[in-house]
Parts: C-alpha cells; sequence; structure tokens
C-alpha cells in the first residue's frame, strides 16, 4: 500500500471522526435548545393564566365602580380596550403591549376611585380590590419567573458554538421579555383603609335602573 493511499485513508477517518462529533454535538445542543424553548413556553403559559384570572376580574370591578362613578366614561372606556386588546391578542408580544396599556388605565381607575369615599368603604369593591391586588402578586412571580427562564433560553443560543448549531436547528433569540410597565412600577397612593376622614359632599351611588 502506498504512503499516498495510506495518508488518504488517515485523513478520511479523521474527517468522519470530525463530523461524527460535529454531528453529535448539534443533536446534544438541539435536544437542549428544545427542552429550553419548551421551558420558556410552559413559563409564559403560566404568565397567560393569570392575566386570563385578571382580566376575568376587571369586568365585576368596573360595574362595580359605575355605581358611583358612572360619568367617568373615558376610564371606563380606556379599560375596556385595553381588555379587548388583551384578550384578543395572539402573541406574547402582542400580549405584554396590551397589558402595559391595561395597567394604564387601572391605574387611572384607581385615581378615579380615590373621588368617592363611599366606594372605598364599599365591600363588594374591597373584595374585588384584594382579588386584584393579589393576581398582580400572582403576575409579578410569574413574570419574573417567565423572564427567567427566557434569558437562560437566549444566553445558551448566543453562545458559542451553540449559536451555530442553533441556526441550523431553525432556533434563535427570543427578545419577548416581559417588563414591568410605568405604570405598574408606580402604583397609584390610593388608600381604601380610612373612608371616616373622607371630605364633605361625598356623591351618593347612582340609582338603579
Amino acid at each position: 500500500m502506498s504512503k499516498a493511499l495510506i495518508v488518504i485513508i488517515v485523513l478520511l477517518v479523521v474527517v468522519l471522526l470530525i463530523g461524527l462529533v460535529g454531528f453529535g454535538q448539534y443533536v446534544s445542543v438541539k435536544n437542549t435548545l428544545v427542552s429550553k424553548n419548551e421551558g420558556v413556553k410552559a413559563a409564559w403559559s403560566q404568565v397567560d393564566i393569570v392575566l386570563q384570572r385578571r382580566a376575568d376580574l376587571i369586568p365585576n370591578l368596573v360595574e362595580t365602580v359605575k355605581g358611583y362613578a358612572q360619568q367617568e366614561v373615558t376610564v371606563f372606556g380606556d379599560i375596556a380596550k385595553a381588555r379587548s386588546a388583551l384578550l384578543s391578542a395572539g402573541t406574547p408580544q402582542q400580549k405584554i403591549a396590551a397589558n402595559g396599556q391595561l395597567d394604564g388605565a387601572l391605574g387611572r381607575l384607581l385615581v378615579v376611585v380615590e373621588n368617592y369615599p363611599q366606594l372605598r368603604s364599599n365591600e363588594n369593591f374591597l373584595r374585588l380590590q384584594d382579588e386584584l391586588a393579589g393576581t398582580e402578586n400572582r403576575i409579578a412571580v410569574e413574570r419574573k419567573r417567565y423572564n427567567d427562564t427566557l434569558r437562560d433560553y437566549n444566553t445558551y443560543v448566543l453562545q458559542f458554538p451553540n449559536s451555530l448549531f442553533a441556526g441550523f436547528a431553525g432556533f434563535k433569540a427570543n427578545e419577548a421579555y416581559f417588563e414591568a410597565s410605568e405604570g405598574s412600577r408606580v402604583a397609584p397612593k390610593v388608600n381604601f383603609a380610612n373612608p371616616a376622614t373622607a371630605p364633605q359632599g361625598t356623591p351618593q351611588p347612582a340609582p338603579a335602573h
């Protein structure tokens, strides 16, 4: 056997081994990407559940406020539009944007409530307000878990050589982080606990029809 043939065989064996190692690493990276991507989807589904829970609470809250403040049509309209946008959103990015609008509208509603002391002592309103506050806390928890999971996925995708294999496997970085909106970062200062100090001339509930 000639030296040239031996060299060719050795080169072929080396190339084959490199190919097998590369393919094995590709399979490993792809499996990890699939697992991490599914983790992102699962974390988002939990966010979606608590967003839906809050959306379900809002109509009853608004109806209770309307009994005392029917003239606040602009705020009610803003909440209705934001809630509709949230429920009709199809992607996480769309839901995150709609949630930001809803945060702002709810913040304005709580400012309005401050002008109606009798409403602030209404048992049904207080119960709904407590449920809403509990749901907001759940949203904050699930939002952090989702962002952490998404950040872990993105870090893995962008690391070398994972970034090369990710492109071949059809995976890319996902920038749909769920950041807290400005409205939720700076909550309105509303005191529901002391209606006894309310100013005079308290508006009365609207008559039932």
